[in-house]
């Protein structure tokens, strides 16, 4: 009895001082083992067109974890996780045997709530799950080369989503919560720090034309045979990109389709020779200097010109004294070279680099390149006479719409933008205003009776340039593989859009830009101002009749 009585008093003794001495320090052991700080996912901030349609969006999910040193102790419940993840027992084995001094690893990532709930009602000590957010892209592969991608954990990686990954993430918060032994949340018990979401990015693109463009080039590139394509499209008052399109492409939401080459944004990455549709920024030049007028007479004659005692350039027919409009229209590189001949090196250079020849457009889409335009001081006759129709000098097809739209502007430059512009953005004049006018009535007649005349609008007047343009190889330049573009302006009146199309080795035996890129261009030009409310400017005054009426005599 006595021994009992000590006993009693013992454990009575020692149970007062933990309850009491040790209550602190047992608490906080106790939370230590229960309690936890985890983190409250933010989800990226969506992008929008510039109305406010959906073009990326984070959508919740949940994705499985494991704690390898608590699941270890539960190994015959294996077949039963495999089983709920749909994934192979032995490979789950081996990741979580190979894992053991870790606390925490990835089972499975991104599945619906609905089979991540499934999981975690088997009970299985050492599974959690925990919530995240997963890109969704509403347009598919209609937007995907300006959109890009985010990885697993949701960083950008490609288009805008990587150009502008720190505006669009969010910022984590954390929160302690109470765990049962199984690892579940019991209750959240403290908020730490709230979590921050991302901001909205609104692009300066229109779905709508954006469908339209991608349509057109889709089918084009399909019935000629090509091997890819770009369309571009600016808004003139504000070199506003409102579509990019290119072809081939991929669906960002299909991890699988994401390989190099699909994914490149080839409207700002890859550099061609132009061809005749660099012609304008020549003749540009030759109006700026005061030698020439559109009217001036070029003596092309006799259908050739020899540069050097190994260069020859030809026109396909002699096309004689002819002006500098026809020059253009008729795309006479004789009459181009003999033009480019007589111009200073120097003030040549400067006026086409004034018109971002050579220079990024600063768009900020990544891995643009800023294309080819050697320095005036390298330059020999030769290099400068074949530079007048577009050849020894390499744009992108973003870089050309943008030259375009300086001529539309009135001869103003503006930087390129993928955002709406709502604050004015510093300008600069390229050429004067009268040159840009007269440059405009040149490439109007270009389409209205010269190479361009597939690129006509109904009820529009249209102003643009052909360009068909070799490519170059190993060994020289090829004599089957050609670059089809045409870069138009609407309406002339009152310059709307600049639409450039690229159109890369067709390959049915039709190759000229006029035929191949021209109509593409009428096509996509036809319908954008029609879903852009642009009142015509060239409607065709009705015939009058006139009825004369005569009373029968009574």
């Amino acid at each position: 009895m006595m021994g009992f009585a000590l006993m009693a008093v013992a454990l009575g003794g020692r149970l007062l001082y933990l309850q009491a001495v040790d209550k602190e320090f047992l608490s906080a052991q106790g939370d230590s083992r229960h309690l936890v700080d985890v983190a409250i996912p933010a989800h990226r901030g969506p992008i929008t067109d510039r109305h406010g349609e959906m073009l990326a969006v984070s959508t919740p999910v949940d994705s499985i974890a494991a704690n390898p040193q608590k699941i270890r102790l539960a190994m015959n419940r294996l077949a039963e996780l495999a089983l709920a993840l749909d994934l192979d027992e032995g490979l789950l084995a081996q990741k979580i045997m190979s894992n053991l001094d870790r606390q925490f690893i990835w089972l499975e990532r991104h599945l619906r709530p609905d089979s991540a709930a499934r999981v975690m009602q088997l009970g299985i000590p050492g599974i959690e799950t925990r919530r995240e957010y997963r890109r969704y892209y509403p347009s598919g592969e209609v937007t995907s080369h300006v959109i890009g991608f985010t990885n697993i954990d949701d960083w950008g990686q490609e288009g805008l989503e990587l150009a502008f990954n720190h505006y669009l993430e969010g910022k984590e918060g954390s929160k302690r919560v109470l765990r049962d032994l199984l690892g579940r949340t019991v209750q959240d018990v403290e908020l730490i720090d709230p979590a921050q979401p991302g901001r909205t990015l609104a692009t300066s693109l229109d779905l709508r034309l954006q469908y339209l463009a991608y349509r057109e080039l889709k089918q084009a590139v399909q019935d000629n045979g090509a091997n890819s394509g770009s369309v571009v499209i600016l808004d003139v008052e504000t070199s506003e990109v409102l579509a990019m399109v290119n072809q081939p492409s991929y669906n960002p939401n299909d991890g699988a389709q994401r390989k190099p080459g699909p994914i490149r944004n080839r409207a700002v990455t890859d550099i061609f020779e132009p061809g005749s549709s660099f012609k304008p920024f020549v003749v540009a030049a030759a109006l700026e200097s005061g030698r020439y007028q559109a009217d001036s007479l070029i003596d092309t004659s006799p259908g050739f010109v020899k540069v050097s005692d190994s260069v020859v350039i030809e026109d396909p027919n002699n096309l004689g004294e002819i002006d500098v409009t026809t020059v253009l229209a008729k795309s006479s590189n004789v009459g181009m070279t003999k033009i480019a001949l007589e111009l200073g090196q120097q003030d040549l250079w400067t006026v086409l680099s004034d018109f971002g020849i050579g220079r990024s457009t600063t768009s900020g889409f990544p891995g643009e390149s800023s294309g080819v335009l050697t320095d005036f001081q390298h330059w020999r006759p030769v290099g400068q006479a074949t530079l007048s129709y577009g050849y020894g000098v390499s744009v992108t097809a973003l870089q050309l719409a943008r030259a375009y739209a300086t001529v539309a502007a009135g001869g103003i430059f503006r930087p390129v933008s993928v955002r709406v512009v709502r604050d004015p953005l510093p300008v600069e004049r390229v050429i004067s205003s009268a040159t840009s006018a007269a440059l405009l009535d040149m490439l109007e007649i270009v389409v209205s009776v010269g190479s361009g005349s597939l690129a006509s609008v109904p009820g529009f007047r249209v102003a643009g340039k052909t360009g068909t343009a070799k490519k170059s190889g190993v060994g020289g330049y090829s004599e089957d593989k050609y670059i089809a573009i045409f870069a138009g302006i609407a309406p002339v009146t009152k310059p709307k859009l600049v639409v450039v199309v690229v159109i890369d080795e067709p390959r049915t035996g039709v190759y000229y830009g006029g035929e191949v890129a021209a109509p593409v261009f009428a096509s996509i030009a036809s319908g954008a101002l029609r879903l852009l409310g642009v009142p015509p400017d060239n409607l065709q005054e009705p015939a009058l009749h006139i009825a004369a009426l005569t009373e029968a005599s009574p």
